[in-house]
């Protein structure tokens, strides 16, 4: 008797995953990525807009840099970097924009890479967009004097 049982649930549990498994495959075909498209489907990036603010400058000396453009719908993932579009080091020069730091194009042992270290792919992992926004909670937070 409680071996039925046991048998009868595993049949219930496999049968509610295929189920599962069938309605999610039904209904693949809309699903939308956060960007707004289909999820394999590639899409186009508007040209950069510039805020209309001067660049903001850094509190402490290792700060990244902040964005000064609007990033929405930037492509960075493993594929795609759009970021690099502009500041690669290969066309800054024509595009106008500043240059990443060579510490972006050297691997963890220190060696120089031509293209930017897997390490440093992920622009937005250090750079944000600057804002003029109300702080979010108090703080006490001075930015160094340069001392």
């Amino acid at each position: 008797m409680k071996k039925q049982a046991i048998i009868s649930a595993i049949a219930a549990a496999a049968l509610f995953a295929v189920s599962g498994f069938a309605i999610a495959q039904s209904t693949g075909d809309s699903v939308k990525s956060l960007r707004g498209a289909q999820v394999d489907e590639a899409i186009g990036v508007e040209d950069v807009f510039h805020q209309d603010e001067q660049r903001f400058t850094r509190n402490y000396r290792q700060q990244p840099p902040l964005v000064p453009h609007s990033i929405d719908q930037y492509q960075i993932d493993l594929k795609a970097n759009r970021c690099l579009s502009c500041h690669d080091w290969t066309t800054a020069g024509e595009r106008n924009a500043p240059t990443l730091s060579m510490t972006h194009y050297m691997d963890r042992s220190g060696n120089q890479l031509d293209r930017v270290a897997g390490t440093r792919w992920f622009c937005n992992q250090c750079h944000v967009p600057q804002a003029d926004a109300p702080a979010l909670v108090d703080n006490t937070f001075k930015g160094s004097t340069g001392n």
